[in-house]
């Protein structure tokens, strides 16, 4: 068994631009341009590596931000890119037989499943995977919280040769991390380090999960909570503004809140929210089913409080009738 360590970079639409007011058959986070990966063998050895580019074929305009972010032009896409699905085909290919996906963060397989789905590909090869931050915490400090990759070579003392932000070389520089991990070990405990991880609001998709966003550039937390229960707050099956309830703090920028569309009911929204170099605030939303497992650590949340909100609440001090006065 060899484990792929992959690693992916994609494009989005900028807020307010016609490619993002698309309607796709499937809804998606990002159009993948750029896929790395690592191959790390079962005596846990960096291997051989493997790297293409992703011609978009429906968020065409690369996003300014993302060209700033990996150096990637669109003319690089246009010359070295090719079609999605050629891409996926060489890279399974690549991969052989008897593998396990390794990646940094849960953002990347759920990606890659939904441009797959968007392509009417098959998404049964990618459901062999961990993600290796929860290994990583499982075996280091024993923490819940999601750590990047430089911190992470950091803690371990690996320097980096690679560039950040480039699908290959943060696939190298996780596949260091790897091998100094007991990845065997971390697969057989994976299940317990995912419960433990505060019960998945860090990222992990619970179950119900059934629509996914990212939004950019809003300038502080209370403008991006503003606008996720205000002009962003839509139902997911009809795109009607919805009423929400009251936003619930959780670890790590994390918020939820339980938002209402009058025809089709109710739906749980979690967000997370991440401050970028340029000082504005990144939210990334995930939409639940109100029966969802998720809706339920809302209901437990919103129980909770209103005991610890009567006990904090102040009494009203009832004034004293005046007394009559005598003439």
């Amino acid at each position: 068994m060899d484990y792929i360590v992959l690693d992916m970079e994609w494009n989005q639409p900028w807020p307010g631009s016609p490619s993002s007011k698309k309607v796709l058959p499937v809804q998606i986070r990002g159009e993948i341009i750029q896929i790395g990966a690592v191959r790390v063998t079962e005596a846990e050895q960096v291997a051989d590596e493997f790297q293409i580019m992703v011609r978009p074929k429906f968020y065409r305009h690369l996003n300014r931000r993302v060209s700033k972010l990996t150096g990637i032009k669109e003319n690089r896409l246009r010359d070295e890119g090719v079609p999605f699905p050629e891409a996926v085909e060489r890279f399974l290919a690549w991969c052989g037989e008897d593998i396990v996906f390794l990646t940094w963060g849960f953002d990347d397989i759920g990606i890659l499943r939904e441009n797959l789905q968007l392509f009417g590909l098959d998404t049964g090869f990618t459901q062999r995977w961990y993600n290796v931050q929860m290994i990583f915490n499982a075996q280091t400090d024993g923490s819940n919280s999601q750590k990047a990759l430089k911190t992470a070579m950091e803690t371990l003392g690996i320097e980096a040769t690679r560039p950040a932000h480039d699908a290959l070389g943060d696939a190298y520089h996780t596949a260091l991390i790897c091998v100094r991990l007991d990845l065997r070990k971390g697969m057989r405990e994976y299940d317990e380090a995912l419960k433990s991880h505060e019960n998945g609001f860090h990222g992990a998709e619970l179950p119900g999960c059934i629509a996914r966003k990212v939004f950019y550039d809003y300038p502080d937390k209370y403008s991006a909570l503003g606008a996720m229960a205000g002009e962003e707050n839509l139902c997911p099956v009809c795109g009607s503004r919805m009423l929400g309830s009251r936003w619930f703090a959780q670890p790590g920028h994390r918020y939820m809140d339980l938002a209402a569309c009058p025809e089709h009911g109710k739906f749980l929204i979690r967000v997370r929210l991440s401050n970028q170099e340029d000082g504005t605030v990144r939210v990334s939303r995930l939409t639940y089913e109100a029966t969802s497992e998720a809706a339920e650590a809302y209901a437990r949340r919103a129980e909770k409080a209103e005991p610890e909100e009567a006990a904090a609440r102040p009494r009203r001090r009832r004034r004293r009738r005046a007394a009559p006065r005598q003439e």
